[in-house]
Protein backbone atom coordinates (compact mmCIF):
# COMPACT_ATOMS: atom_id res chain seq x y z
CA UNK A 1 0.00 0.00 0.00
CA UNK A 2 1.36 3.37 -1.06
CA UNK A 3 0.20 6.68 0.40
CA UNK A 4 0.20 9.79 -1.82
CA UNK A 5 -0.22 13.22 -0.23
CA UNK A 6 -0.17 15.64 -3.18
CA UNK A 7 -1.49 18.63 -1.23
CA UNK A 8 -4.16 20.74 -2.93
CA UNK A 9 -5.13 19.78 -6.49
CA UNK A 10 -7.77 20.71 -8.99
CA UNK A 11 -10.39 18.02 -9.46
CA UNK A 12 -9.21 17.47 -13.06
CA UNK A 13 -5.61 16.78 -11.98
CA UNK A 14 -6.74 14.44 -9.21
CA UNK A 15 -8.98 12.52 -11.60
CA UNK A 16 -6.12 12.16 -14.10
CA UNK A 17 -3.90 10.86 -11.30
CA UNK A 18 -6.53 8.31 -10.30
CA UNK A 19 -6.99 7.10 -13.85
CA UNK A 20 -3.22 6.69 -14.27
CA UNK A 21 -2.98 4.64 -11.07
CA UNK A 22 -6.04 2.51 -11.92
CA UNK A 23 -4.55 1.56 -15.28
CA UNK A 24 -1.15 0.85 -13.74
CA UNK A 25 -2.70 -1.37 -11.05
CA UNK A 26 -4.70 -3.25 -13.68
CA UNK A 27 -1.42 -3.97 -15.49
CA UNK A 28 0.32 -4.99 -12.27
CA UNK A 29 2.75 -2.09 -12.57
CA UNK A 30 2.06 -0.45 -9.23
CA UNK A 31 0.79 -1.20 -5.73
CA UNK A 32 -2.57 -0.31 -4.24
CA UNK A 33 -2.56 3.39 -3.38
CA UNK A 34 -4.42 5.77 -1.10
CA UNK A 35 -4.50 9.40 -2.27
CA UNK A 36 -5.37 11.94 0.44
CA UNK A 37 -5.71 15.58 -0.58
CA UNK A 38 -7.64 18.83 -0.57
CA UNK A 39 -9.29 20.14 -3.72
CA UNK A 40 -9.45 23.58 -5.17
CA UNK A 41 -13.13 24.67 -4.84
CA UNK A 42 -15.38 22.79 -7.27
CA UNK A 43 -18.86 21.29 -7.54
CA UNK A 44 -19.12 17.81 -9.02
CA UNK A 45 -22.01 15.68 -10.20
CA UNK A 46 -22.34 12.14 -11.53
CA UNK A 47 -23.40 11.37 -15.07
CA UNK A 48 -27.14 11.78 -14.74
CA UNK A 49 -29.91 13.56 -16.61
CA UNK A 50 -31.28 14.78 -13.29
CA UNK A 51 -29.28 17.91 -12.44
CA UNK A 52 -31.83 19.35 -10.04
CA UNK A 53 -29.29 19.27 -7.20
CA UNK A 54 -27.37 22.06 -8.97
CA UNK A 55 -28.76 25.55 -8.62
CA UNK A 56 -28.18 28.61 -10.79
CA UNK A 57 -25.44 31.21 -10.23
CA UNK A 58 -22.98 28.79 -8.64
CA UNK A 59 -19.81 30.41 -7.23
CA UNK A 60 -17.51 27.68 -8.58
CA UNK A 61 -17.23 25.55 -11.72
CA UNK A 62 -19.13 22.26 -12.12
CA UNK A 63 -17.28 19.11 -13.15
CA UNK A 64 -19.24 16.11 -14.44
CA UNK A 65 -17.54 12.90 -13.39
CA UNK A 66 -17.99 9.13 -13.73
CA UNK A 67 -18.94 8.42 -10.13
CA UNK A 68 -22.50 7.76 -9.07
CA UNK A 69 -24.72 10.30 -7.39
CA UNK A 70 -25.90 13.88 -7.39
CA UNK A 71 -24.06 17.13 -6.72
CA UNK A 72 -21.48 17.66 -4.02
CA UNK A 73 -18.78 20.19 -3.20
CA UNK A 74 -15.03 19.73 -2.76
CA UNK A 75 -12.70 22.37 -1.44
CA UNK A 76 -10.10 23.48 1.10
CA UNK A 77 -10.60 22.26 4.65
CA UNK A 78 -12.21 19.05 3.42
CA UNK A 79 -10.18 15.83 3.38
CA UNK A 80 -10.80 13.82 0.22
CA UNK A 81 -9.58 10.24 -0.08
CA UNK A 82 -9.22 8.17 -3.23
CA UNK A 83 -8.33 4.52 -2.47
CA UNK A 84 -7.08 2.74 -5.58
CA UNK A 85 -7.61 -0.87 -4.46
CA UNK A 86 -7.76 -4.23 -6.21
CA UNK A 87 -11.19 -5.47 -5.18
CA UNK A 88 -10.53 -8.70 -7.10
CA UNK A 89 -8.43 -9.57 -4.05
CA UNK A 90 -10.87 -8.08 -1.56
CA UNK A 91 -14.15 -9.85 -2.15
CA UNK A 92 -15.62 -8.11 -5.23
CA UNK A 93 -18.37 -6.74 -2.99
CA UNK A 94 -19.21 -3.05 -3.43
CA UNK A 95 -21.57 -3.01 -0.44
CA UNK A 96 -18.83 -4.45 1.76
CA UNK A 97 -16.40 -1.85 0.42
CA UNK A 98 -18.80 1.02 1.12
CA UNK A 99 -19.39 -0.24 4.66
CA UNK A 100 -15.60 -0.42 5.14
CA UNK A 101 -15.21 3.22 4.10
CA UNK A 102 -18.07 4.27 6.38
CA UNK A 103 -16.53 2.37 9.30
CA UNK A 104 -13.21 4.06 8.58
CA UNK A 105 -14.78 7.53 8.66
CA UNK A 106 -16.74 6.74 11.83
CA UNK A 107 -13.57 5.64 13.61
CA UNK A 108 -11.67 8.62 12.24
CA UNK A 109 -14.33 10.96 13.65
CA UNK A 110 -14.14 9.21 17.02
CA UNK A 111 -10.45 10.14 17.19
CA UNK A 112 -11.64 13.75 17.46
CA UNK A 113 -14.33 13.00 20.03
CA UNK A 114 -17.18 13.01 17.50
CA UNK A 115 -19.76 10.21 17.53
CA UNK A 116 -20.72 9.61 13.91
CA UNK A 117 -22.90 6.89 12.45
CA UNK A 118 -24.69 5.57 9.39
CA UNK A 119 -28.31 6.41 8.62
CA UNK A 120 -30.62 3.73 7.32
CA UNK A 121 -31.02 3.90 3.56
CA UNK A 122 -28.50 6.73 3.11
CA UNK A 123 -24.87 6.50 2.06
CA UNK A 124 -22.34 8.52 4.00
CA UNK A 125 -21.54 9.34 7.61
CA UNK A 126 -23.73 11.47 9.84
CA UNK A 127 -23.81 13.17 13.23
CA UNK A 128 -27.46 12.97 14.15
CA UNK A 129 -29.23 14.26 11.03
CA UNK A 130 -26.24 16.37 9.93
CA UNK A 131 -24.07 14.97 7.15
CA UNK A 132 -20.36 14.91 7.94
CA UNK A 133 -18.91 12.82 5.10
CA UNK A 134 -19.94 11.75 1.60
CA UNK A 135 -19.02 8.67 -0.41
CA UNK A 136 -19.05 8.04 -4.13
CA UNK A 137 -17.11 5.16 -5.64
CA UNK A 138 -16.38 3.78 -9.06
CA UNK A 139 -14.73 0.58 -10.27
CA UNK A 140 -12.98 -0.48 -13.46
CA UNK A 141 -12.41 -4.22 -13.75
CA UNK A 142 -12.80 -4.28 -9.96
CA UNK A 143 -10.13 -1.63 -9.37
CA UNK A 144 -11.65 1.07 -7.18
CA UNK A 145 -11.50 4.82 -7.73
CA UNK A 146 -13.14 7.93 -6.30
CA UNK A 147 -13.91 7.43 -2.60
CA UNK A 148 -14.83 9.74 0.26
CA UNK A 149 -14.80 13.33 1.43
CA UNK A 150 -15.05 14.37 5.10
CA UNK A 151 -15.43 17.98 6.18
CA UNK A 152 -12.73 18.86 8.71
CA UNK A 153 -12.65 22.65 9.07
CA UNK A 154 -15.64 24.96 9.54
CA UNK A 155 -14.61 26.78 6.36
CA UNK A 156 -15.36 23.64 4.32
CA UNK A 157 -19.15 23.68 4.64
CA UNK A 158 -20.59 27.11 3.59
CA UNK A 159 -20.32 26.38 -0.18
CA UNK A 160 -22.73 23.44 0.23
CA UNK A 161 -25.51 26.02 0.65
CA UNK A 162 -25.28 26.71 -3.11
CA UNK A 163 -26.46 23.17 -4.01
CA UNK A 164 -28.74 20.40 -2.78
CA UNK A 165 -26.01 18.11 -1.41
CA UNK A 166 -26.31 14.60 -2.84
CA UNK A 167 -29.84 15.51 -3.95
CA UNK A 168 -31.12 15.38 -0.35
CA UNK A 169 -33.51 18.29 0.18
CA UNK A 170 -33.05 20.03 3.52
CA UNK A 171 -29.88 18.19 4.49
CA UNK A 172 -27.52 20.11 6.78
CA UNK A 173 -23.79 19.62 6.20
CA UNK A 174 -21.45 19.70 9.17
CA UNK A 175 -17.73 19.43 9.92
CA UNK A 176 -15.48 17.99 12.62
CA UNK A 177 -14.54 21.39 14.06
CA UNK A 178 -18.19 22.29 14.55
CA UNK A 179 -19.03 18.93 16.07
CA UNK A 180 -16.07 18.66 18.46
CA UNK A 181 -16.16 22.34 19.41
CA UNK A 182 -12.45 23.03 18.93
CA UNK A 183 -9.94 24.03 16.28
CA UNK A 184 -8.37 21.18 14.33
CA UNK A 185 -4.98 21.33 12.64
CA UNK A 186 -5.53 19.98 9.13
CA UNK A 187 -2.08 18.39 8.91
CA UNK A 188 -2.71 16.55 12.18
CA UNK A 189 -6.01 15.25 10.78
CA UNK A 190 -4.27 14.19 7.57
CA UNK A 191 -1.65 12.15 9.41
CA UNK A 192 -4.33 10.57 11.61
CA UNK A 193 -6.22 9.57 8.46
CA UNK A 194 -3.11 7.89 7.03
CA UNK A 195 -2.41 5.90 10.19
CA UNK A 196 -6.00 4.72 10.57
CA UNK A 197 -6.34 3.60 6.94
CA UNK A 198 -3.15 1.56 7.16
CA UNK A 199 -4.42 0.03 10.40
CA UNK A 200 -7.87 -0.84 9.07
CA UNK A 201 -7.12 -2.01 5.52
CA UNK A 202 -6.46 -5.63 6.57
CA UNK A 203 -10.09 -5.71 7.78
CA UNK A 204 -11.28 -5.45 4.17
CA UNK A 205 -11.78 -9.07 3.16
CA UNK A 206 -9.12 -10.71 1.05
CA UNK A 207 -10.03 -13.60 -1.24
CA UNK A 208 -8.50 -16.97 -0.26
CA UNK A 209 -5.18 -17.55 -1.96
CA UNK A 210 -4.78 -13.87 -2.95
Amino acid sequence: MRILLPGRLTFEKALALQEELVEALQRGQTDETLILLEHEPVFTIGRTRDRSSLRSSLPYAVFETNRGGQATYHGPGQLTGYPILDLNKRGRDLHLYLRFLEDYLIRFSADFGVTAQRREGLTGVWVGERKLASLGIGVRKWISMHGFAINILESSTPPFSSITPCGLAGVEMTNLEQECGMTIDFETALQAAVRLFEEMLPELSVAPGA
